[in-house]
């Protein structure tokens, strides 16, 4: 154990130095009005009988991307596209870029592009008397990514 290489403290990315940028019919948009974002990636599988074997075996045959962003409730391009659906019943895709890059960790900057992005809907109104702020969730699906910078492999990680 007194070999054993760890991280160091210092190159855990910082919760809140991110950009993100949302890219909307030609517009691109600087969401600094986003608190949290979280996008994943999830396998579609499919369980192969194999003969000679007592258990399965799973084949990845697709996949979904999908994700939340809590925002300030402050931003009204979203409810646009909402309206517009609703006026017109054409739905609109878009892109979003997120980056986190802390100066501080070793890690570096990491930037993903998500495309074909679409809400799953969204809140029209809200108040709330008590409330310090108002924010809300936005649910979304897409349908590519690219990750245009990963983050670099740390010391000690090979």
């Amino acid at each position: 154990m007194a070999d054993m290489i760890t991280m160091n403290a210092k190159d855990a990315v910082s919760g809140s130095l991110g950009e993100c940028y949302v890219t909307l019919e030609g517009k691109r948009y600087n969401l600094m009005t986003a608190i949290k974002f979280e996008a994943s990636y999830e396998k579609t599988k499919t369980e192969v009988p194999i003969l000679g074997k007592v258990s399965k075996g799973n084949k990845s045959v697709g996949g979904k991307g999908s994700g939340t962003m809590t925002v300030h409730y402050n931003a009204p391009i979203f409810r646009e596209l909402l309206e517009k659906y609703q006026n017109t019943g054409e739905d609109i895709f878009f892109e979003i870029e997120v980056s986190n890059e802390d100066p501080t960790s070793k890690a570096g900057r990491q930037t993903i592009l998500y495309q074909g992005c679409n809400t799953d809907g969204g809140i029209l109104s809200k108040f709330d008397a008590g409330a310090e702020y108002l924010d809300e969730e936005i649910k979304f699906t897409f349908e590519n990514f690219i990750i245009k910078n990963p983050f670099n492999i740390l010391d000690g990680m090979i």
